[in-house]
């Protein structure tokens, strides 16, 4: 069977996945020549506000493509599919195959010869899900289609060794300084850097500064202490419409503390997680499993305020920490 001439492929490919690259090899398989036509920043405001910029997008496949690839602009649904005289095939999934169809008839209306039509099966991820940008946007899997942890590694308990020490001590996202007496100087500055998602604020300290500022954090994690100190006045956890338990002694990730932040991550309702031990470690486990685009702050001793927004590099940080532990079932 001979190749198609040109193929026309049309999407967004937000986070570059093997998803996509299944799409553009049998794309590539099947014709000489594929257009891959991104959808612009403007039609993809609206899929997400955490998507990445056009740019950014088109490089990836850039970099991965060969020079049987183009990239161009999306500006519509149809593109120049409808009026293109010089293409004769075009790539879907089985959810843009109505698309594709509705693309035919207007080329037989406008007195051209329909697009040969091929339907591309979904790349499955491990757990036998489909690979997604939006899966990944939520922090399920990575481009590769693997989850960020494990449930195995859910219910183990994860200790801490010394040789971590010094990595963790370091502030993991960007610091914002104030007087240690006036924590809501380095927190307001961090609110005003935000990211668009959740904001999980870990720390007595750091949940009493935004309540104090009117704000209710979408998930807080405290445990009573603050360098190690029983606090005299505790944090209003009445504040919060949901209230859960973790059971997480000093210098442990356990079970407990991953049901609890997924409980949490679940609700729609602000959520108070009341620690029985230890909440230090808990950002690690938050940003393996929160969307893209959550706001982990917690307080950095004497210095200020620390805000990370979960990003696919800062998971794969936080699994390599995770598998630096020793396990214990």
């Amino acid at each position: 069977m001979s190749k198609l001439k040109r193929c026309l492929v049309g999407g967004t490919f937000d986070r570059f996945h093997n998803g996509h690259k299944s799409l553009l090899e049998a794309a590539l398989e099947a014709a000489e020549h594929v257009e891959v036509w991104i959808t612009n920043d403007a039609m993809s405001a609206a899929k997400s506000p955490i998507l990445q910029p056009f740019e950014d997008r088109r490089e990836a496949i850039l970099c991965w493509a060969d020079e049987r690839i183009t990239t161009h602009e999306l500006e519509d649904n149809f593109g120049p599919a409808p009026t293109r005289t010089d293409c004769d095939g075009i790539i879907c999934t089985p959810e843009t195959l109505g698309n594709c169809q509705d693309i035919n008839e207007l080329r037989l209306k406008n007195g051209l010869l329909p697009l040969e039509i091929i339907e591309v099966q979904h790349s499955l991820d491990q757990i036998g899900g489909i690979i997604s940008s939006s899966r990944i946007r939520a922090g399920i899997i990575d481009c590769e289609g693997k989850l960020w942890v494990q449930e195995s590694q859910k219910n183990q308990t994860h200790h801490f060794h010394f040789g971590l020490d010094e990595e963790l001590k370091k502030p993991n996202g960007e610091l914002f300084t104030g007087p240690e007496e006036s924590p809501e100087v380095a927190m307001s500055s961090a609110m005003e850097n935000i990211a668009p998602g959740s904001i999980v604020a870990v720390g007595d300290v750091c949940v009493a500064t935004l309540l104090d500022m009117g704000l209710v954090a979408d998930i807080a994690v405290i445990d009573g202490m603050t360098k190690r100190i029983e606090l005299e006045k505790k944090v209003e956890s009445s504040k919060f419409e949901l209230l859960l338990k973790a059971e997480n002694p000093p210098g442990q990730i356990t079970p407990s503390m991953f049901e609890a932040v997924s409980l949490a991550l679940r609700s729609d309702q602000s959520t108070c997680i009341e620690v029985e031990g230890e909440e230090d470690l808990a950002p690690i486990v938050i940003h393996l499993l929160a969307p893209l685009g959550t706001n982990v702050v917690y307080g950095q001793p004497n210095t200020g305020v620390v805000l990370r927004v979960t990003t696919l590099e800062c998971k794969q940080q936080c699994r390599e920490l995770l598998s630096k532990f020793e396990v214990r079932d």
